[in-house]
């Protein structure tokens, strides 16, 4: 195998902290080198760098034998990288195949003028979507299609440009089953080409699966480069977080149910005129976490939408407490002590234009304003304290609370988000795909405050596509299937087999 990229004695230094410290990391053609570590550990980082949006304090990049002290992101796309970043940006206003050729766009001679080849480009797009097995019309509006989809145009657009280098950061965070082995059928594909892929991500079984070799870096620093097929994931858990992850988080003399206790949330015959939830009843009890388990579109997000104002019911009741609310908007879930932790933290998460301390602090302002959120006094005092609190409690990692959320990793990120909601002392908690590109120590973290929200009284709800984070943290699973709660097993009877067979109606 020949080098393609070799970054040598990296360091990046940002007023108050040293991010990256003396990194050196190679990619080969025709190999998946893992690129793992904790969130915060400088992995992103160190990926800007190489994509030219980051210049680094000290080290060089030789690309092709070229040497290079920084990159434009110019540089980095004309040599040949490409980078899917975690967060997705696609622009929701365009459609597929525009944002497949954004910048790139067909061209042809009409007379003396030149215009957009859009036969051109719809064909290209349509060979693409076909490559990643997105079964989309090229010319459909980005803001139309969902999350996972969205993740697979990224990855199309990155094969668009044909780069010799492809850097996947979570690229199977909103993937499903069947997505991430046609995504893996992909990369393999490539691979056979001679690319090289940098392929980050927190699922470790995805990196003994897919990985040639993986690398760590923890708090900035490079840990080791280990052969994938040398290690085990017991190893690489010790390599990134250096400390024993416990695998449960019910108590061990939690009860088989949680019948006798007191209920603090219930929803009875809940649905929606679209059909996407379809007559469901649950209840909460004090001391239990409810998890929800079922296929992507099987309506469990779309439920917790309803309940939390963010889209309308047709008809049923919620009750907190044995009260019955009326929820109509999300300021409204909120008077009423309800929480959100939304799935795509990046676009109904955080304020970008906010520091760290603003977005934590507006819920507690929010819970207690007047006239819909138009009445209310900010307290800068009370803004700092909230935020300190906050980080202290939830190990933020930050070298300000005036620090910009969008400078954070995507873990710190979703521990800002989590601060806002504990700091507004909301007393149901949902949780909606909480750990998705979360390292596994961080994960650690969020089920531990779970747990603890619960202990505390507090209701916690989960909806997640991972089955061992399901197993894991909940006292309850209900299983969902086209709309509907099928199945519903206590902790002790759940298993990944008894879940997936209700999801995919092998189970009455």
């Amino acid at each position: 195998m020949s080098t393609l990229v070799e970054m040598k004695g990296v360091v990046k230094k940002f007023p108050g902290v040293t991010a990256l410290k003396d990194i050196s990391f190679d990619i080969q053609a025709g190999e998946v080198h893992v690129l793992l570590g904790e969130n915060g550990a400088g992995k992103s980082t160190l990926m800007k760098i190489l994509s030219g949006v980051y210049q680094p304090t000290e080290g060089k990049i030789i690309i092709g034998g070229k040497e290079f002290s920084k990159l434009t992101p110019k540089d980095s796309y004309d040599n040949g990288i490409s980078v899917i970043y975690q967060e997705l940006s696609v622009i929701n206003e365009l459609s597929i195949q525009e944002n497949l050729f954004v910048g790139k766009l067909p061209m042809k001679k009409i007379g003396l003028a030149s215009v957009v080849d859009y036969g051109e480009m719809n064909r290209k797009a349509k060979e693409l979507l076909a490559k990643i097995g997105l079964n989309r019309d090229p010319k459909t509006l980005v803001e139309d299609i969902s999350v996972s989809e969205k993740q697979q145009v990224e990855i199309a657009k990155a094969l668009a440009s044909d780069s010799k280098v492809i850097v996947m950061d979570e690229p199977t965070a909103s993937l499903t089953n069947k997505e991430v082995e046609h995504l893996f059928d992909v990369v393999r594909a490539l691979k056979k080409e001679g690319k090289g892929i940098v392929f980050i991500s927190h699922k470790l079984a995805e990196i003994k699966e897919i990985g040639d070799r993986v690398s760590v870096l923890k708090d900035g620093a490079y840990v080791g480069t280990k052969q994938v097929s040398d290690v085990s994931v017991d190893d690489l858990v010790t390599m990134m977080v250096g400390r024993t992850v416990q695998n449960t988080y019910q108590h061990e003399d939690a009860p088989d149910n949680y019948d006798g206790e007191e209920v603090i949330f219930e929803v009875k015959n809940l649905s929606r005129k679209d059909g996407k939830v379809k007559d469901v009843s649950f209840k909460l009890h004090k001391g239990e976490i409810v998890g929800f388990s079922g296929l992507v579109g099987s309506g469990r997000s779309e439920m917790m939408n309803s309940i939390f104002g963010a889209e309308p019911k047709s008809s049923g009741e919620v009750f907190i407490g044995g009260k019955k609310v009326n929820i109509k908007s999300p300021y409204s879930a909120i008077k009423h002590g309800l929480a959100m932790v939304t799935e795509n933290r990046r676009e109904t998460g955080f304020f970008h234009n906010f520091d760290i301390k603003q977005n934590i602090s507006i819920l507690p302002f929010i819970k207690s304003s007047s006239l819909g959120g138009a009445g209310g006094l900010i307290s800068s005092k009370f803004e700092k304290e909230c935020a300190e609190a906050q980080k202290k409690s939830l190990n933020i990692k930050c070298y300000s609370v005036d620090q910009g959320i969008t400078e954070l990793s995507g873990g710190n990120q979703q521990k800002v988000i989590l601060g806002k909601w504990v700091a507004a002392d909301s007393q149901i908690i949902i949780f909606d795909e909480p750990t998705k590109g979360i390292d596994i120590g961080s994960k650690s973290e969020i089920y531990t405050l779970m747990r603890r929200l619960a202990d505390e009284g507090k209701g916690v709800l989960v909806v997640s596509s991972e089955l061992p984070e399901l197993l894991a943290v909940c006292d309850t699973i209900h299983v969902f299937r086209e709309g509907q709660i099928v199945k519903t097993f206590p902790h002790r009877e759940a298993t990944e087999e008894n879940i997936i067979k209700a999801s995919t109606a092998d189970i009455a």
